[in-house]
């Protein structure tokens, strides 16, 4: 019998990472972006008030 390597931790270790670089994108977009969406969502918001 062939002997394989197990390698099943190092694909979780691969989704850890890959999971990070996500949440760091996520951050530094809404840090970069957040006054100019919650704006956006205001503007919105007054919009959809004036209406009713």
């Amino acid at each position: 019998m062939l002997y394989l390597p197990k390698e099943e931790g190092q694909g979780l270790v691969e989704y850890g990472l890959i999971l990070v670089l996500i949440a760091i994108f996520v951050v530094i977009v809404v840090t970069l972006l957040g006054t100019q969406i919650s704006a956006m969502f205001r503007d919105l918001t007054d919009q959809l008030e004036g209406m009713l």
